[in-house]
């Protein structure tokens, strides 16, 4: 083998150590995020937890079936797992017209969606804003779900299954959202708030 060649090969080899480094890294994290243990990972995955272990200490080069079975457990895309690293940057800007707003029936609540398109299935983020007076009834979203609603300015009152609590400026309210919800504005100015759902809560019993 040519000088040319050898050195070729340890480019070769150095590259797939990178990638495989960051695919280590990657599955890691996403393992850790789904708070999964290395036995829940193998046993979504049909991948040997030995084999999942050496991956994520970057001491084996992985087979594309194994990426691909990795990847499907842990609800990523092969080329979004492969990508992924913690230190690629991400910026997202989106202008004030890309921005949508829902307003309440009685025209008196806005919720302007601020979260991410990407984790609204089990991630939403709004900007809540409330005229006095203002009323926001919601049905019930999938069991388990929960609502943080955390009050900037103004008073907010959150009614849940008959419960009734109020949050003033500071104040942060979480409550189950999956049953008949309604927030109102019940002071005499006009209120603002942060709201996140997480709609693959645990379920509460």
């Amino acid at each position: 083998m040519s000088q040319r060649e050898k050195g070729a090969d340890r480019n070769l080899e150095t590259g797939a150590q990178v990638i495989t480094g960051q695919l280590g890294k990657t599955i890691q994290r996403l393992r850790k995020a789904y708070n999964l243990s290395l036995s829940d990972l193998s046993e979504q995955s049909g991948v040997a937890k030995s084999i999942i272990s050496q991956i994520e200490r970057n001491e084996t080069n992985p087979t594309l079936a194994t990426i691909w079975r990795l990847s499907q457990a842990l609800d990523m895309s092969v080329e979004r797992v492969l990508a992924s690293s913690d230190e690629a940057p991400f910026v997202e800007k989106l202008t004030r017209a890309d921005t949508p707003i829902l307003l309440s029936d009685d025209g008196r609540c806005r919720l302007t969606i601020i979260g991410w398109i990407k984790t609204v299935e089990w991630l939403q983020y709004y900007d809540f804003q409330a005229e006095p007076g203002g009323e926001l009834e919601s049905d019930p979203h999938q069991r388990g779900s929960i609502e943080c609603l955390s009050v900037v300015s103004g008073t907010l009152e959150v009614e849940v299954g008959g419960v009734v609590e109020i949050a003033k400026a500071g104040e942060t309210l979480r409550y189950r959202c999956d049953r008949r919800h309604v927030i109102r504005n019940v002071g005499k100015e006009p209120a603002h708030a942060f709201m996140v759902c997480l709609l693959k809560a645990a379920v509460l019993d």
